[in-house]
Formats: structure tokens, C-alpha cells, sequence
């Protein structure tokens, strides 16, 4: 297993800067996503760490050794495509074995080999099963263990799941985490599904116009988000506009409340961040010391949770609450929202 490096890594593609001065550090045995919207960078990133591209600036390391003008073949690096590149005439145990085959290993490491890994993403029942004949689920995993076949110091996914439906995918999410603890390779993972990186990464980086704009654990990208940007993306947030006055004191349309302040902010135009799970409708013994004052313009069933839509002074809040006992909420009833100071954040303005 190895460590990944960029180091002011830059890539263009004719007048289009794709990647701008990247400089990233994925730990040996780390799993990291890559994750922002369409056309961030997130997949250039992972084709430059592979080798089907090169960088115009800046370097390319794996475990130390600059990989700038070393081929995709040499560079060792299991690939996992979102649309699996099965060998359709292959039966799945071949499919596995095909890496092992072209670099010439012994007949007995490649059956022991073959074995293990459909173990690992329990498929051995489908050894012998074709393509056509597996569930695209099916084939992913086997196209993961094509992958790690060949034991290689870093495994590279590109949006491996997308092509699968809900329930699929958040199965599938567990099993890749499983088996990345499991080998303990350094694991580089590219998705536009932000619930996904957040879910199964151990560091997540977010991407965006070719740069980094975030990167940390799920924890700190989902309750600390560092810029408008990060804010924006990641999850359902409660975003609204008014000025710091100082001394953890936020001034909007309705008025002024109590808030973190994040460390550096200076008195000026900001914004007051607020997840909709942090927002209350009774004023509890948690110090829930903010209120906000609104009328209820929508209301949303999502499963456990119940999702309203509270108008107050021109903003929307968003508030998820435990579905139980809220039948008496309903469209145009005025009511009372509360939020402690400890769950908000604010970010200056860009």
C-alpha cells in the first residue's frame, strides 16, 4: 500500500483549466473521496493518478516515486469504472484472473488467488457465471475484485455505483468499505454523491472549478463547512444573510442571535449557517437560547423525519423533525423555531 501525492499538479485541455495548482495528500491505507458537482475536476484527478493523462505542471508521486512519465500498465494501480469493462465472454472467475494471467503468475496463486477474492465479495456461488448472467451489483463487485487481483498499491474508483439504483448502491457502499479495511489499500474514490463520500470515507476532498475548496473528515466537511461553497454542497443547510457585529453576534431581517464564530471572522457581511436537524419547535433545557419567529409554508414526509418549510422576515428554514406526534403542524400555522448558538456556524462572505 501506498501514498498518494499531488504537488501542484495543473491540466488543461485547450483553453479550459481543468486542474489549477492541486496540491493533495492521500495517506498509505487512507480511503479518500473525491466529491464535488459535474466538471470540478474530481474525475481529471483520478485519470492524472492513473496515468491515462498527464499532468502540464507539477508532479505525480506514488509511494514517493514521481509517476510523470511512468505508463498506466507500470504504475500499479487497480481501476474500477463506473460501467464495470467486463470481458462479456469470461465467465466471472475468469474476469478476475485475467491481471493475474497477463503478468504471468502461477497457475495454483491464480486459482488460491480467485478464490479468496470472490469469497471476499461473496460471489463464489457465481464463479462460473458470465457476465450476462450476473445483476449489475453482481458485476460490480466482480470488477472490484478484477481490481485487487493483481494486489496493487492503490486502488482507483470512478463513480462505481451511479449506474445502480438506491438500494443497490447502499448496499454496495458497505461492502466497499468492508473490503478496503479488509486489504488495507490506499483507496481513491471519485463520486458526485455527496451522502455517498460521506458515508464510507475516512477523509473526504471537495472539489471545485479544478481546486480543493475542503477537505477533512465526513464530521468536520458536514458541521464545519469552511466556505459559502462547502456550505452550499454538502447536505441540506439553512444558509441566511445578515452581518456579524462581533463578539458572536449576527445581525439579519429578523433580527439579532447568538452564534459561533469561526475562528479569524471579522466584523462585516456574512452568512449564518444552521442544519435543519439543529432547529427545534420547543424551547428545551439545552439552551436553546435563539428563537425565530415564522409561519409554515410547507411540509414534507421523508420516512422517520419530517421536513418543514418555516417563512420568517423574507428566509426559509428548513426543519427535520422526528415524525411523530406532528400531525397538529400544517400549512399556515405560526410557530416558534429554536436553535442553541453552539449549532450554527458563520462564514464570511465571498
Amino acid at each position: 500500500m501506498s501514498k498518494v501525492e499531488l504537488r501542484g499538479v495543473t491540466k488543461k485541455f485547450g483553453r479550459t483549466t481543468a486542474i489549477s495548482s492541486l496540491d493533495l495528500c492521500v495517506e498509505k491505507s487512507e480511503f479518500l473521496s473525491l466529491v464535488g458537482p459535474s466538471g470540478c475536476g474530481k474525475t481529471t484527478t483520478l485519470r492524472l493518478i492513473a496515468g491515462f493523462i498527464r499532468p502540464d505542471s507539477g508532479k505525480v508521486l506514488i509511494g514517493n516515486k514521481d509517476m510523470n512519465r511512468v505508463s498506466v500498465k507500470n504504475r500499479d494501480v487497480g481501476i474500477v469504472f463506473q460501467n464495470y469493462a467486463l470481458f462479456p465472454n469470461m465467465t466471472a472467475s475468469e474476469n478476475v484472473a485475467f491481471g493475474m494471467k497477463a503478468r504471468k503468475a502461477e497457475q495454483g496463486t491464480i486459482t488460491t488467488r480467485v478464490t479468496e477474492l470472490l469469497e471476499m465479495v461473496g460471489l463464489s456461488a457465481k464463479a462460473t457465471s458470465f457476465p450476462n448472467e450476473l445483476s449489475g451489483g453482481q458485476q460490480q463487485r466482480i470488477a472490484l475484485a478484477r481490481a485487487l487481483a493483481i494486489e496493487p498499491r492503490v486502488l482507483l474508483l470512478d463513480e462505481p455505483l451511479s449506474a445502480l439504483d438506491a438500494k443497490v448502491r447502499n448496499t454496495l457502499r458497505f461492502e466497499i468499505k468492508r473490503i478496503q479495511q479488509e486489504s488495507g489499500i490506499t483507496t481513491i474514490y471519485v463520486t458526485h454523491d455527496q451522502e455517498e463520500a460521506l458515508a464510507i470515507s475516512d477523509r473526504v476532498a471537495l472539489m471545485n472549478s479544478g481546486r480543493i475548496e475542503q477537505i477533512g473528515t465526513p464530521g468536520q466537511i458536514y458541521s464545519r463547512p469552511s466556505t459559502l461553497f462547502s456550505a452550499n454542497f454538502v447536505g441540506v443547510n439553512n444558509l441566511i444573510k445578515g452581518d456579524y457585529k462581533g463578539n458572536e453576534i449576527f445581525r439579519w431581517a429578523g433580527g439579532t442571535v447568538s452564534a459561533a464564530c469561526s475562528c479569524g471572522l471579522k466584523p462585516g457581511r456574512c452568512w449564518l449557517s444552521i442544519r435543519p436537524e439543529k432547529i427545534k419547535i420547543e424551547k428545551t433545557e439545552e439552551s436553546q437560547s435563539n428563537s425565530v419567529s415564522g409561519v409554515c409554508r410547507g411540509k414534507i414526509f421523508l420516512g422517520p423525519l419530517v421536513r418543514l418549510a418555516v417563512e420568517s422576515y423574507g428566509e426559509m428554514f428548513l426543519v427535520d423533525l422526528l415524525n411523530e406526534n406532528l400531525q397538529e403542524i400544517s400549512t399556515g400555522k405560526r410557530m416558534d423555531l429554536y436553535f442553541a448558538p453552539e449549532n450554527t456556524l458563520l462564514i464570511r462572505e465571498e
